[in-house]
């Protein structure tokens, strides 16, 4: 047991080696993927199956071993890598499980060691990784799909909300200019709870990697980003303050996307800004790129927080270890929108500063028609 231990030791970047190319070539989801990322923990399993030869003089006496519950850990994170990761199905999950077995028994075949029962030590361990995979893989699939639509059900009830506040105000006697204002943004919340519907169909059905639908269009978004502010100004009593040039906003963009952005930063603003100040809205247009920046007054996250809170499955483990305040998944789509668009989000929270969000949009990468969004594996 231990001399096998020792060779496949010596072995282990030619056998990482042997399998990620197999890998590429016959798994159709891997390429797509980096190779940190594919590479992930299937290293740190071979560990593991290395660490229990070295702990044992035969192959009786491993079933209870504690590195078994170890290699099933990390099979669990693979299955989390790889829902996260564009295209992967669940064959092709034990497909890679599968080379990693053929791989490590032909080295071993190759220096002349052919014991069974050594091969049924290693077949047991990589089917215990690979059956924890699948099921991680699957409970990820259907955590990613809950989070989508439970996200956008959530966002749903803020324009319905909305409209329903702006009929009650509608009064006729306000003045017919008041009455304008308040049936207008009646029927644009009505249009965006249409809108966000119609994304809520299109996120029943969740791969991979994937993300929210969105629908690109060559547009100008300025009348969406002033839509916004005045609702929220409507919404909110606190003072928001919006800086931007009456100017238009050209480029392809998802409309419906963006304006849930800048209500999920605006709202975050008011949450967790100080309410004797303003959160300030601050629209910079140029010939290539648009900028949005949302910044509040209020306790800076903290540094060792600031990534997790953009990470999609991890930040749903982060809340229920309850280790962060909640900032919504609303941060997750702010990331998923940005990058959608060719941009990047920015964060600067610091003490005596607040908190602002900076948003950097390519207005011409994408072109006009529908396509999904990738998830974010890192922030």
């Amino acid at each position: 047991m231990r001399k096998t231990a020792r060779l496949l030791k010596n072995k282990r970047d030619e056998i990482i080696d042997l399998w990620e190319k197999e890998v590429l070539e016959v798994v159709k989801a891997a390429p797509s993927t980096n190779k940190i990322a594919l590479h992930d923990h299937v290293p740190n399993i071979l560990e593991d199956i290395i660490d229990i030869m070295n702990h044992h003089e035969n192959t009786d006496d491993y079933f209870n071993d504690e590195k078994l519950h170890k290699i099933e850990k990390n099979s669990l994170e693979h299955g989390r890598h790889r829902a996260t990761s564009p295209n992967y199905t669940v064959d092709q999950i034990i497909h890679e499980y599968i080379i990693f077995n053929n791989v490590i028994i032909r080295v071993l075949h190759q220096n002349q060691i052919t014991e069974k029962s050594l091969f049924h030590l290693i077949k047991c361990a990589i089917d215990k990784a690979m059956l924890n995979s699948v099921a991680s893989f699957t409970e990820s699939i259907e955590e990613m799909q809950h989070k989508l639509i439970g996200t956008l059900a959530h966002d749903i009830r803020n324009p319905l909300a909305a409209a329903r506040m702006a009929i009650e105000m509608l009064d006729y006697k306000a003045g017919e200019e008041r009455f304008k204002k308040v049936k207008k943004m009646s029927y644009n919340s009505v249009n965006k709870a249409i809108d966000l519907i119609e994304g809520l169909l299109d996120s029943i059905t969740v791969k991979a990697g994937e993300g929210i639908m969105l629908s690109f269009t060559q547009m100008d978004l300025s009348a969406d980003i002033q839509t916004v502010y005045d609702e929220a100004c409507e919404v909110f009593s606190e003072e928001i303050i919006l800086e931007k040039k009456e100017e238009a906003v050209e480029g392809v963009f998802d409309a419906t996307a963006i304006r849930r952005l800048l209500e999920n930063l605006v709202t975050n603003g008011i949450k967790y800004g100080h309410s004797e100040k303003p959160v300030v809205i601050k629209i910079t247009n140029e010939e290539e790129w648009l900028h949005i920046s949302v910044h509040n007054y209020g306790e800076p996250i903290p540094k060792e927080k600031q990534k997790e809170i953009f990470t999609f499955l991890e930040h749903g483990k982060q809340q229920r270890e309850k280790k962060i305040r909640s900032y919504g998944i609303g941060l997750t789509l702010v990331k998923m929108v940005a990058e959608a668009h060719g941009g990047t989000v920015i964060l600067r929270s610091e003490k005596g500063f607040g908190t602002e969000f900076q948003i950097k949009l390519n207005k011409y990468s994408n072109v006009p028609g529908k396509t999904r969004t990738l998830l974010n594996v890192e922030a």
